[in-house]
């Protein structure tokens, strides 16, 4: 989505400038130019307040630019609204005539554009609209990684910025429903389990002061789907917004250690509890990953003795679990999950030790995490049951009471799950390493009698099953009957279907592998049909519903091709996904085709890079439009190298058009 800037300035002509041309022939094409979407209070044209809005604007804008050559009272309130509320985000510019600038802002950036009778001078306005449109960009690239550029918020240290939540300006609907449209969209990806969908909208943020918070939701629902990687990916996106948030930084150690990166997660939250050393969520997470790193030094073991004896021997290691945690509910004591996890490895630690767990501390211990429980519980809606609240109760209630208490507590967190197989599996994890140390054996048991039961009921969640390999292609459309240069002739296709179909083979292509296309008539459909016989499941990503679809990319080339489209689509082994459905309308100054290479490519790599085989049919050079096989490679090749290119050059010895 195109990046917000909005306009401060004054309207219609005044002081002999005809501020009106300024904004038309200098800023708006400017901006345009370098892909950015220009905003001036006059041009709404939607019913409603215009202070309103203006309002809104002039707070959630990516970017403010202030047109400050006169002294004009509502350009400078609004600068002020800005800076107040705002650290960041304002390029000021000027005419090369104005006077002095008044001292308060006289630091800040400002541009000084040519004037001439009034209007931009046309000898110098196509230099001013370059550097106005690249001043404009680094801002957007840069300010927000340094120190505020807001004159209050450089004069007053300590002074935070609002939560962008707090600035929502009364009867100002339509931007708020588009944030609220698009985090039901994350949600629901979430929730089916489609972590390209996600991938794609993490991108497509309303606004660029709202992308922080982009990509900290798309970072949360793929960490739920598993999918730590790009999890990892989009909390150090967040962080390049902004390298002080808290919590983008408390997941970032927690996916590092996820994904395998055990001594640099351990280092980044040893520092992250140095720089805020009073927060409990960061200690919980430092022990976390010192919990883990106990696990990963035992549980390989083959039997239950080996096991026992290693996480005994690594009782230093899970010492450094207990007092990161424990220290995380001292710093916190509402924070239930760092107090029973210090007070449950405290009970292993005693277990391995052959010691006593009956001190006055771990009693209190006890009766503080008991207390913080009960605490959260008394806050759940009613239709929002808290699954770890209730699960942290009976893993208490495992500890020291009897296996009838120990049940119902289980059970009772169960109902609140929701038949969230991934919460519900990350207990049964828990409690299986409980069960390969022999703690508490029957009351162990009895807890996994609960959990196995209740996934048992559940359908595995589907992307828990894993391709062996990912096919991804993009390649020409055949050509239409009219076209002037040839690139796709149909007479050429028997040499297509046997070059994609060797392409594949080469590759290994077999059943238990994934192939994922648009569908368009020639290189798609061929594909199809290919992995189709090969016993590949096959995923069709169309960017418009099926009769649009068939319009736009099928039935212009006549022949048979709506038909092989069909007996493609009904093949028990293909999905069909329909973009507008899955990921919402399209933004305005978006390409639907674009996006729907960013969502094919996006689905293929979350299945994991390295699975990943990309095939292009092409030419080699740009096509007919936006979105083509040109996008497509050059959007992998930034991803992963792995491509192979099928060269129609060679493959049809024709001379190709565009």
């Amino acid at each position: 989505m195109s990046q917000h800037v909005f306009i401060v300035m004054p309207f219609g002509q005044k002081q002999g400038i005809n501020f009106n041309a300024i904004y038309q022939d200098l800023i708006k094409p400017a901006l345009l130019k370098v892909g950015l979407n220009p905003f001036r209070a006059d041009e709404e044209s939607l019913p409603g307040d215009i202070r309103s809005d203006m309002f809104q604007e002039l707070l959630m804008a990516d970017l403010v630019i202030a047109e400050l050559s006169i002294d004009n009272p509502n350009a400078w309130y609004e600068l002020g609204v800005r800076h107040g509320l705002r650290a960041r985000g304002v390029v000021q510019i000027r005419s090369n005539e104005a006077g002095r600038i008044p001292f308060d802002v006289c630091v800040d950036r400002t541009i000084h554009y040519h004037l001439k009778d009034g209007v931009p001078d046309p000898e110098f306005l196509d230099s001013d609209q370059a550097l106005l449109g690249q001043i404009a960009l680094e801002t957007l690239r840069k300010d927000f990684k340094r120190r505020p550029s807001s004159p209050v918020y450089q004069y007053l240290p300590y002074l935070e910025e609002p939560n962008w939540k707090s600035l929502r300006v009364k009867n100002t609907d339509g931007f708020w429903q588009a944030h609220e449209e698009w985090s039901d969209l994350i949600e629901i990806a979430r929730k089916q389990q489609k972590p390209g969908d996600i991938l794609v909208l993490a991108e497509e943020a309303p606004t660029y002061a709202l992308k922080l918070e982009a990509y900290r939701t798309a970072g949360n629902a793929l960490q739920s789907l598993g999918h730590y990687q790009y999890a990892l990916e989009h909390f150090e996106k967040a962080l390049a917004i902004n390298p002080n948030d808290l919590e983008s930084a408390q997941k970032k150690g927690l996916m590092l250690g996820r994904v395998g990166r055990t001594a640099q997660a351990e280092q980044w939250l040893r520092n992250l509890s140095k720089k805020h050393p009073h927060d409990g969520e960061t200690w919980a997470l430092l022990g976390r990953t010192e919990k883990d790193c106990w696990i990963k030094l035992w549980s390989a073991n083959k039997t239950a003795e080996a096991m026992f004896k290693a996480a005994k021997y690594e009782s230093a290691q899970l010492g450094a679990a207990i007092q990161a945690y424990r220290q995380g509910f001292i710093e916190q004591t509402d924070s239930y999950f760092a107090g029973i996890n210090a007070l449950a490895l405290t009970y292993v630690l005693a277990h391995l030790l052959g010691e006593k767990t009956d001190s006055d501390e771990l009693k209190a211990m006890e009766g503080g995490i008991r207390w913080a429980t009960l605490s959260a519980l008394s806050k759940e809606a009613i239709n929002q049951p808290d699954y770890w609240a209730r699960v942290s109760l009976a893993d208490l209630e495992l500890l020291v009471s009897d296996v009838a208490t120990i049940e119902k507590a289980y059970k009772y967190a169960v109902i609140a799950a929701k038949q969230d197989w991934f919460a519900l599996d990350s207990t049964r994890q828990q409690l299986q390493l409980l069960q390969k140390l022999a703690f508490r054996p029957a009351e162990v048991s009895a807890a996994l009698k609960i959990f196995d039961i209740a996934i048992a009921r559940l359908e595995k969640p589907e992307d828990t099953w894993q391709p062996r390999k990912v096919f991804l292609f993009s390649g020409h459309m055949i050509d239409a009957p009219n076209r002037e240069k040839p690139r796709f002739p149909q007479e050429k296709e028997p040499l297509a279907v046997e070059a994609i179909a060797q392409q594949l083979k080469k590759l290994g292509a077999t059943e238990g592998d994934i192939a994922i296309c648009g569908g368009a008539c020639g290189g798609d459909l061929i594909f199809s049909e290919a992995a189709l016989e090969m016993g590949l499941r096959l995923e069709l990503r169309l960017p418009f519903a099926v009769p649009k679809f068939l319009q736009h990319s099928v039935d212009f080339a006549g022949g048979d091709w709506r038909e092989r489209f069909y007996r493609v689509q009904s093949n028990p082994n293909t999905s069909t996904f329909i973009m507008p459905e899955q990921l919402g309308e399209l933004a305005e100054n978006s390409n639907p085709y674009e996006r729907n290479n960013h969502w094919m490519l996006y689905s293929a790599l979350a299945w994991g890079i390295d699975k990943v085989h990309c095939i292009c049919l092409w030419n080699g050079v740009g096509g007919d439009g936006k979105g083509g096989t040109w996008h497509m490679h050059h959007t992998i090749k930034q991803r992963t190298g792995q491509v192979s290119v099928i060269d129609t050059h060679k493959l049809f010895k024709i001379k190709t058009g565009e």
